[in-house]
C-alpha cells in the first residue's frame, strides 16, 4: 500500500536526519562553531531581503530533536490513523509542519522567521480541523485567530527593523541594547511569543487545539508549535531590559500556576496533558525571564522527550477505549495494558521530576537556581507551588487511569498489541529515561555547584511529596457522596475553567456581538425597517385598496358621485 511506504520513507528520512543533526550539534558545541549561510534575494532602498541560515549548537540540536520526535510520531501514526482514507494528506501536513518549524529554528532573519511562523500557524489550522466537525472548526478558528495576534506583532517588528538596514536581528541584540528601538522590538517579540506559547491571556486555544488527532498533539505539544515562542524568546533574551523581564516573569508564573491548578479539576485525559504542557511552557519562559536561558533550552529539550511519550500513551488509551477520553470511565488499565502503563508511568514521573529521569535534571536545577537567584516571594511561590501542583495532577491522573475499579473498561476489548505504536513508544521511553542525564553531561561541560541551606535544598523534594500526597487524597475522596465541590462551587468553577479564560477569549468575545447582531436583525431589519419600509408600505397600500373597494361596493350613491366627479375632471382636462 502507498500509505505504508510514505510513512516508512518519512520515518527513515526524519530519523537519520535527526541523528545526523544531533551529532553535528554536539560537534559544533565542542568546537564552538557558528556558521552563517546567506542568500541575497533582493535589495530595496539599502535594505536587503536575504534568506539566512544560522547553524550553531542550539539550532542543530533542537532541529535534530524535532526530526527525531516527528519520525517516531509518523511511525506511531501508521497504526493510529490506520483506515483513514486521507492518511497521505495527513502525513504530508505533518511533514509541512516539521519543515516550517525547521525554518523557524535555523533563521536569524525576521523575514524567514515569519515564513516558518506563519507556516506553523496555517498548517496547525489544517491539522486541528482535520476531523471536519463543528468542534474541530471552532477550535481551529480559535487557534488561528489567537496566533494571528503574534503574526501581526512580527510584521510590525519587520516594519520597524526596516530602519536598521537589515532584518538579521542577531546583529543588533547587544549593539542596540537598552535603546528605545530595541525595547519596542523586544516588546513586540514578547507579544508574539506569548500568543504562540499560549501564555495569559491567550491560554484558551491550547486545550481547544486538542481537537486535532493525537499524533499531531504529541508533535505540537512536545517540540513544534508551542515551543516556537519559547525558542524565539531564548534567541532574543540578550535584548530584554529589566522591566520587560519582570513583566514576562509575572505572565509566565501566573500561567504556570493557573494551568497546574486547572489540571486538578479536569476529567478529560487529553486536556489534562495539554494543561501540563501549558504549565511547563510557563516554567521555561519564567526561566528565560530571570536569566536562566541555557536552563530553559535544556528543559525545552527534556520536556519534548517525555511529553511526546505522554501523548502517545494517551493516544493508545483513547484508541483502545473507542475514543472515550473521560478518565472516570477508565480504571485498572495496568492489568490489561501493562506496557502502556509502564510508558505512561515513566513519562508522568519524568514530568514530576522524579530523580534520574529526564525531567529531573532540568526541573530540579531550575528550581535550585531560582532559590539561588534574586527573586521576590511571589515569583518564588509561583515556581514551587506550580511544581507541587504538577505532581498533584500527575498522581491523580495515574490513580484514575491505572488504579481502582474497572469502571466501564470491561465493555471494551483492551490490549496494547499495535506494533508500530509500541515501537514509537519504546524509542521515546528509552530517551525519556537516559536523555536527561546525557544532555546534562554534554550541554554543561562543568557541573553546577549550588550551595543552599538545608531547608531550601529539601524544599523541592518536600513540595513534590506534598503534591503527590494531596493528589492521591483528592483521587480517593468520595466527591459524589459528600458533594464537597458544590460547597465551594464558585471557587471550583473559577479554578477549573482556567480562571474564566475561555469566557474572555471565546464566549465573551463572540456571545455579546452575536446577540447584538441578532437583536439588531430582529429589531431593525426584521422589525421597524420592515414595518416602515417595503413590507409595511405594501400592506398599507393593500389596506387602503380594501377600504376603497369596501366603500365603493357598499354605497351606490357614493360610487355614482365619484363616477360623475371623474367624468367632470376628465372633461375639464380635455377642455
Amino acid at each position: 500500500m502507498f500509505y505504508l511506504s510514505i510513512c516508512l520513507i518519512s520515518f527513515v528520512f526524519l530519523f537519520f536526519s535527526g541523528l545526523l543533526l544531533f551529532i553535528g550539534g554536539f560537534y559544533f558545541m565542542l568546537n564552538n562553531l557558528v556558521y552563517f549561510i546567506e542568500w541575497d534575494i533582493i535589495t530595496l532602498n539599502s535594505s536587503s531581503v536575504v534568506m539566512t541560515f544560522l547553524f550553531d549548537w542550539m539550532s542543530l540540536i533542537f532541529t535534530g530533536f524535532v526530526f527525531f520526535i516527528s519520525s517516531l510520531v509518523i511511525l506511531y501514526s501508521d497504526d493510529y490513523m490506520h483506515g483513514d482514507l486521507n492518511l497521505n494528506r495527513f502525513i504530508l501536513l505533518v511533514l509541512m509542519f516539521v519543515l516550517s518549524m525547521m525554518f523557524l529554528i535555523v533563521s536569524p532573519n525576521m523575514i524567514s522567521i515569519l515564513l516558518g511562523w506563519d507556516g506553523l500557524g496555517l498548517v496547525s489550522y489544517c491539522l486541528v480541523i482535520y476531523y471536519q466537525n463543528v468542534k474541530s472548526y471552532n477550535a481551529g478558528m480559535l487557534t488561528v485567530l489567537s496566533n494571528r495576534v503574534g503574526d501581526v506583532a512580527l510584521l510590525m517588528v519587520i516594519a520597524w527593523m526596516l530602519n536598521f538596514g537589515s532584518w538579521n536581528y542577531i546583529y543588533y541584540l547587544d549593539f542596540l541594547r537598552n535603546s528605545f528601538e530595541m525595547d519596542l522590538i523586544s516588546l513586540l517579540v514578547v507579544l508574539a511569543a506569548v500568543t504562540k506559547s499560549a501564555q495569559i491571556p491567550f491560554s484558551s486555544w491550547l486545550p481547544a487545539a486538542m481537537a486535532a488527532p493525537t499524533p499531531v498533539s504529541a508533535l505540537v505539544h512536545s517540540s513544534t508549535l508551542v515551543t516556537a515562542g519559547v525558542y524565539l524568546l531564548i534567541r532574543f533574551s540578550p535584548a530584554f531590559n529589566n522591566n520587560l523581564s519582570i513583566f514576562l516573569l509575572i505572565i509566565s508564573g501566573l500561567t504556570m500556576f493557573m494551568a497546574g491548578l486547572g489540571a486538578n479539576f479536569e476529567y478529560d485525559l487529553s486536556k489534562i496533558i495539554a494543561l501540563s504542557t501549558l504549565s511547563q511552557l510557563g516554567l521555561m519562559i519564567s526561566a528565560v525571564s530571570i536569566g536562566l536561558v541555557t536552563m530553559a533550552f535544556f528543559h525545552l529539550l527534556t520536556h519534548a522527550l517525555f511529553k511526546a511519550l505522554l501523548f502517545m500513551c494517551a493516544g493508545v488509551i483513547i484508541h483502545t477505549m473507542k475514543d472515550s477520553q473521560d478518565i472516570r470511565f477508565m480504571g485498572n488499565l495496568s492489568v490489561q495494558m501493562p506496557f502502556t502503563s509502564v510508558c505512561l508511568g515513566v513519562s508522568s514521573f519524568a514530568l514530576c521530576g522524579m530523580p534520574f529521569l529526564a525531567g529531573f535534571y532540568s526541573k530540579d536545577l531550575i528550581l535550585e537556581l531560582v532559590s539561588f537567584s534574586y527573586i521576590n516571594f511571589v515569583g518564588f511561590f509561583l515556581f514551587f507551588a506550580s511544581t507541587g501542583l504538577t505532581v498533584c495532577y500527575s498522581f491523580r491522573l495515574f490513580y484514575y487511569v491505572f488504579c481502582g475499579d474497572f469502571n466501564l473498561s470491561s465493555l471494551y476489548n483492551i490490549s496494547d498489541d499495535n506494533l508500530n505504536m509500541l515501537c514509537g513508544m519504546i524509542g521515546l521511553m528509552l530517551i525519556a529515561v537516559f536523555g536527561g542525564s546525557m544532555l546534562s553531561w554534554l550541554i554543561f561541560c562543568t557541573p553546577s555547584v549550588i550551595c543552599l541551606p538545608f531547608y531550601l535544598s529539601f524544599l523541592v523534594i518536600f513540595v513534590s511529596l506534598l503534591g503527590g500526597w494531596i493528589g492521591y487524597e483528592f483521587s480517593s475522596l468520595s466527591l459524589m457522596d459528600s458533594l464537597i465541590s458544590l460547597s465551594f462551587y464558585k471557587s471550583v468553577v473559577f479554578s477549573g475553567s482556567m480562571w474564566f479564560m475561555p469566557y474572555f477569549s471565546t464566549y465573551g468575545v463572540s456571545l455579546h456581538p452575536l446577540l447584538l447582531g441578532y437583536y439588531s436583525l430582529k429589531i431593525s431589519d426584521l422589525g421597524w425597517a420592515e414595518h416602515l419600509g417595503g413590507q409595511g408600505l405594501y400592506w398599507f397600500m393593500i389596506y387602503l385598496g380594501k377600504i376603497n373597494q369596501w366603500w365603493q361596493y357598499n354605497n351606490l350613491k357614493l360610487f355614482l358621485m365619484f363616477f360623475v366627479l371623474w367624468v367632470m375632471i376628465l372633461m375639464f382636462i380635455i377642455i
